[in-house]
């Protein structure tokens, strides 16, 4: 046979670590890196060999990383000579020249960070374009109206910051219009929500095209959504102007896309074409109590660990929440049913969630499943809201409360 015999007798050997002194009769061995030179052992007092942990992390220490790894198996390390180490691969980063076409996706990222929603839009925006580094392949230009950290993490090839966005909905949408014709945008993306798939209907109706909402399954060859309260399934090739519904799409995660940012604003006539008919553009006030539990996105939550319940819904109203309650509270009649959160209540979708004295049962756990961030109060540590919680006070909440209410009235 020609199979290559190891021999481990050998290769333990090379990898022993010498002996200094009489007195070291253990044998230790240098694993995963290669042998250490006797010149460079340190012996104490005694002749024992000493470790020294700096030149052990210095060894494993991966190169070319931001972040401090250690590889302890050697695989990402080739020795080339006495001590040379070859650096690791570095991520290839795709650059798209001169695509066949472009899809335009635009995003909300309230503050410059991009909200699930957007990363989806932006992952069927990439399935749409292909690859974009094989001959055939479209590019992805982000729209938005503030600058988006890690654009091309999430696959976009140009991005395009438009502030016109954030305004008027219909110079917005004029300027959107613009944009898609002056690239000779193939498809038009948005979320499915109230602003942004506003926005994609009027800029559709200025293109003079049908609105595909509620994209379920894209693809390049085809898209597809629900109908006829979810018993009938439409199909047909992708339209020019689509929504993307929420959690429909996986994110992008694939390679790491150039981003390169783009300068362009819309002509003079097209922001002033609309001049005089809006008055006003404002957020209409309403009163968080009344919104329902799956429409919030910031919800301020009650369990067992709350008695004092006015307390709990000035702090609610203070904090700009929706208040919901754990199936306990519910059942004992202290807050309605429609209030309960969990998978026997209402399951949330919202970006933050303000637990009071939950411990966090399974149910409970599976309503803000798909919940970002997570603030828990509560006097165990070892509770599993406490465990699921971005941020946890090991404290009481009935303390809690109006603590937190004096911050807010002092201004911090």
């Amino acid at each position: 046979m020609s199979r290559l015999r190891r021999d481990p007798r050998s290769e333990w050997q090379a990898r022993r670590v010498p002996a200094a002194g009489s007195s070291a009769t253990r044998l230790r061995y240098a694993l995963g890196v290669e042998a250490i030179p006797a010149t460079e052992v340190a012996v104490g007092p005694t002749g024992r060999p000493r470790r020294d942990p700096r030149t052990a992390v210095a060894r494993l220490a991966v190169p070319g990383t931001a972040r401090l790894r250690l590889d302890r198996s050697g695989l990402s390390r080739s020795v080339t000579g006495a001590g040379a180490v070859s650096a690791a691969p570095q991520e290839k980063l795709v650059i798209v020249e001169a695509p066949d076409f472009w899809v335009l996706a635009l995003v909300e990222a309230p503050g410059g960070q991009p909200t699930p929603h957007d990363r989806q839009v932006l992952g069927a925006a990439r399935l749409l374009a292909g690859p974009g580094a094989r001959e055939g392949g479209g590019g992805v230009i982000l729209v938005s109206a503030e600058p988006v950290t890690g654009a091309g993490r999430l696959g976009a090839d140009r991005v395009v910051t438009l502030p016109v966005l954030a305004g008027d909905p219909v110079a917005a949408a004029e300027a959107l219009a613009v944009l898609a014709g002056h690239f000779s945008a193939r498809h038009l993306l948005a979320p499915e929500s109230p602003l942004a798939g506003d926005l994609a209907r009027r800029t559709a109706a200025l293109l003079e095209e049908s609105l595909f909402a509620e994209a379920e399954l894209v693809s390049a060859d085809q898209v597809a959504r629900r109908r006829g309260a979810g018993r009938l399934e439409e199909r047909r090739r992708p339209p020019r102007c689509l929504t993307i519904g929420l959690d429909r799409v996986a994110m992008h995660g694939g390679s790491l896309h150039e981003a390169r940012e783009l300068a362009f604003s819309a002509s003079a006539s097209t922001a002033s074409a609309s001049a005089g008919s809006i008055l006003s553009i404002g957020p209409v006030e309403r009163d968080a109590a009344t919104v329902p539990l799956a429409e919030a996105e910031f919800v301020v939550s009650a369990g067992n660990g709350v008695t004092d319940f006015d307390l709990f819904r000035q702090l609610a109203s203070a904090l700009g929440g929706v208040p919901g309650a754990s199936r306990v509270v519910c059942d004992a009649g202290l807050m309605p049913r429609d209030r309960q959160v969990g998978a026997s209540g209402t399951v949330l979708t919202a970006a933050g969630y303000f637990a009071l004295g939950i411990a966090g049962a399974p149910q409970h756990l599976q309503g803000i499943a798909g919940v970002e961030h997570v603030v828990a109060v509560n006097t165990d540590l070892h509770a599993k809201m406490i465990e699921r919680a971005s941020l946890a006070v090991v404290a009481d909440a009935q303390a809690v409360m109006p603590a937190l209410l004096a911050l807010l009235e002092a201004g911090e």
